[in-house]
């Protein structure tokens, strides 16, 4: 429980360390997930909020620290215990990363043909139904050459919620993607949250979104965390970077930066 405010932790990150060769990526971070929210990871590119994302679902092992999923250690996992426990985990990756030999409905059933024991006549209602509650009822036919951009990224969430994950995981999931459509993604990530009870991890820039779909927000930069807390709080927070970030302030150049810079793009 978290002492604060009596919440469940249903993902505990302890000092964790990531180092890419002689580079520390990740730098002593603390980070909790509560049950039943959903928490934004907010950032900068390469302030380390994808390299954490895919710590915390056991793709890479760190440096150092822990990572406690439901109690239980993932790094010290062997490879059998890591899959069965994300068998209650469910993934949106960046890219979608759907199976573009696969039809949708295939995309969407693999899990369940792989992971479970269930007729293949269950199977397919089962898809059916998730399909239909990501918008794409009737699709299941279709390859995901022939869908939009926003339309993948709903298939990659019906596939990730097909096995009924207690926490979900999105990468960037409004990347790519114009306002209107990254404005359906987020009412559809309320939706899901809502229907089936989830806890919800999103990494993201976007600050619209995350207004709109927070109950928790965690700001990393230079791999520290600089914020933790609502997002009322995060419009008010003092930390200079926390501040630039909500007002869109450029970076401040010298003339001697803007200088070195010409001349090395003069170079090239």
């Amino acid at each position: 429980m978290s002492a604060a405010d009596g919440l469940e932790n249903i993902i505990d990150v302890r000092d964790l360390v990531v180092e890419f060769g002689s580079h520390r990526v990740l730098k002593n971070l603390d980070m909790q997930v509560h049950r039943g929210e959903t928490t934004v990871i907010l950032g900068g590119s390469g302030c380390g909020k994808s390299t954490l994302l895919r710590h915390i679902i056991g793709l890479r092992k760190p440096e150092g620290g822990q990572i406690l999923i439901k109690g239980q250690d993932i790094t010290l996992m062997e490879e059998d215990e890591m899959s069965a426990l994300l068998r209650k985990v469910g993934v949106v990756f960046q890219s979608s990363a759907l199976f573009n030999s696969m039809s949708v409905g295939d995309n969407v059933a693999l899990p369940l043909r792989e992971h479970t024991k269930l007729e293949e006549s269950t199977i397919q209602i089962m898809t059916k139904i998730k399909l239909d509650m990501v918008g794409l009822s009737g699709f299941e036919h279709y390859m995901p050459s022939e869908l939009s951009g926003g339309m993948k990224k709903r298939a990659a969430f019906a596939r990730a919620i097909s096995m009924d994950p207690e926490i979900l995981f999105c990468d960037e999931p409004s990347a790519g993607l114009d306002p209107i459509i990254a404005a359906g993604l987020d009412e559809l990530i309320i939706k899901l949250k809502k229907a089936l009870k989830m806890t919800i991890v999103v990494v993201t820039h976007e600050m619209e979104s995350m207004y709109k779909i927070a109950d928790h927000v965690v700001m990393l930069f230079e791999g520290e965390v600089i914020f933790a807390g609502p997002p009322e709080e995060f419009r008010q927070c003092e930390h200079p970077r926390v501040k630039q970030f909500v007002e869109r302030r450029p970076e401040q150049y010298g003339d001697d930066e803007i200088s070195r810079y010409a001349r090395a793009l003069t170079s090239e």
